[in-house]
């Protein structure tokens, strides 16, 4: 195994899943963000995002989901969710003594897709 793949020093797949669950459950108790997930199907989200960070940090499973714009064109998000969330995963990360370059590789890898989050809701 090559501790040089971030992949590998998140704990692979399921050091990697372990973080997802802890974001996951800070994000639902979150008074700001907590709301957007009360109908949310939290296992699926849980599964497909643990792919979605595997894939990006270099693993060998695949995210074949829908994009991030399309997974989430129905959610009226704001800058300030975007930097919430971010808070809550650098949180999470800490949690789990992520060092914090590799924790910024992570947290870059979601925020690259802040214009897709932002995007106006229905927009394709």
């Amino acid at each position: 195994m090559s501790e040089n793949r971030l992949y590998d020093r998140l704990g692979g797949r399921d050091g990697i899943r372990a973080v997802v669950d802890e974001f996951y459950d800070r994000l639902v108790e979150d008074e700001m963000l907590g709301p957007m997930f009360e109908d949310a199907d939290l296992e699926h989200l849980r599964e497909t995002q643990t792919l979605f960070l595997c894939e990006a940090a270099g693993g060998p499973e695949t995210y074949e989901g829908p994009s991030v714009r399309e997974a989430h064109r129905d959610v009226p998000l704001e800058p300030k969710h975007i930097w919430r969330t971010i808070a809550i995963l650098s949180d999470s990360l800490d949690a789990f003594d992520v060092p914090a370059s590799d924790a910024d590789a992570v947290v870059e890898a979601i925020a690259a897709h802040e214009d897709d989050l932002l995007a106006p809701t229905g927009e394709d």
